[in-house]
């Protein structure tokens, strides 16, 4: 359920959590930064070849790092953001509780009181926006992401330190941080407290990681402090893999179960559980793949909403960061299939309607935007060297140019 609004350098950019008691941040000595950045989504190897061409004053990468600095110099003046900030209490009575309300329930008009609420998919309750938790939290991923690269490419001291000072404040502050669960997620009145399908607020949290993995070796984050947000990413990996919310939502079938799976993978690699983050993908993501996808690559559990195109798309995204992550692991999910079911497949059967060259039948309340399925074919130009992209190509405007500095793209 993609409820963020667009960001432009953010999103092509690609587009947690005990602390042990009440911390006292001594300075302690900067983490040693490996040779390569030791990222989960990011391609440390070509970090660092994309680095040295900046160096060597590469014109293209030159302009792409131009564009970057200006939008992390922007990200400097925002933050730092908490949970404590909203105005309502969570049933816990405990403000470092995550809350969310759910996007798609609205009061009953046929109520007085408007309880229970019923549900409207794909229409978004402003009530929604009234807590920002959720809104925060996907800020602090974008923001430490894009400070962490920026940090990366310019060794400029004032981009670390402030990613810091937001991871400080989201995860270690003992009167600020997030406790690490989210029991009241998508809550919805007159129905529960919390769900499941609160988890997809989360979503985003791969790239704050590697924001996280790329602030290492800067002197503004100390050890003591990387090893803080990693206790509190354990934490809530346990939570996410016992608690019945937790279980609950790893249960889904759509696109909820596979954003939980780059959750828990993601979470599993940067608290240095391998083989963990190996028996998720073996055992939950194959078969997600089989179970959410159809022999000609549709996904009928997502053309069933009313926004269609919007969480085919989203899906699909999830499946390709799976994909990434499972190399750390050396799964190789971009050529699995089962049933005849796989990724390349569902890329191929949404290219035509990206392409416009075929017109989408299925319900889509709302514009179809087909500008975010640029990242995807990026990817999908790497690994499936075979598919002809150049219609794409003339239908879609390339993206700011300081997503060059990520990868080795050249659509």
């Amino acid at each position: 359920m993609n409820y963020s609004k667009p960001y432009s350098i953010q999103v092509a950019l690609i587009g947690l959590f005990l602390v042990l008691g009440v911390l006292s941040y001594v300075r302690a000595a900067p983490v040693q930064l490996s040779p390569n950045p030791q990222t989960f989504l990011l391609n440390g190897d070509q970090l660092v070849a994309n680095k040295q061409k900046v160096k060597r004053k590469d014109k293209v990468l030159t302009k792409a790092l131009a564009d970057l600095v200006q939008t992390a110099d922007q990200a400097l003046q925002r933050g730092p953001y908490s949970v404590t900030s909203k105005s309502k209490v969570p049933p816990s009575g405990d403000k470092r509780d995550y809350m969310s309300v759910g996007p798609y329930w609205w009061p009953d008009s046929s109520k007085a009181d408007g309880l229970p609420y019923i549900r409207k998919d794909g229409q978004v309750n402003p009530e929604r926006h009234a807590i920002k938790d959720s809104e925060y939290f996907n800020a602090l991923c974008r923001e430490v992401h894009l400070l962490g690269v920026a940090w990366y490419f310019t060794e400029d001291r004032r981009y670390a330190d402030h990613a810091a000072k937001l991871l400080r404040v989201w995860f270690l502050d003992e009167a600020t941080r997030m406790n690490p669960h989210l029991n009241y997620g998508q809550a919805i009145p007159g129905h529960t407290e919390g769900r499941g399908i609160g988890l997809i607020d989360t979503r985003n949290l791969a790239k704050l990681i590697d924001g996280v993995q790329l602030l290492k070796g800067s002197t503004s984050l100390s050890a003591q402090e990387y090893n803080g947000i990693r206790d509190w990413y354990r934490q809530y990996l346990n939570w996410m893999l016992t608690s019945p919310i937790g279980q609950d939502e790893a249960d889904e079938h759509n696109n909820h179960g596979t954003w939980y799976d780059v959750q828990a993978v993601s979470i599993a690699l940067f608290t240095e559980q391998p083989e963990l983050a190996r028996k998720l993908l073996e055992n939950q993501t194959k078969a997600r793949l089989e179970s959410q996808l159809k022999p000609d690559g549709s996904q009928p559990h997502e053309l069933a909403r009313t926004l269609s195109w919007n969480y085919s798309q989203m899906n699909l995204k999830g499946f390709f960061e799976l994909a990434m992550l499972a190399e750390k692991v050396n799964v190789d999910l971009w050529n699995y299939e089962a049933g005849g079911k796989g990724i390349r497949k569902a890329f191929l059967y949404m290219l035509p309607y990206a392409e416009e060259s075929k017109q989408w039948e299925h319900k889509q309340i709302k514009p179809r935007d087909t500008h975010n399925f640029l990242e995807l074919a990026r990817m999908a130009e790497l690994k499936y060297p075979g598919i002809d992209l150049k219609s794409l190509r003339k239908q879609l405007q390339a993206p700011d140019n300081s997503v060059l500095l990520l990868t080795n793209w050249t659509f």
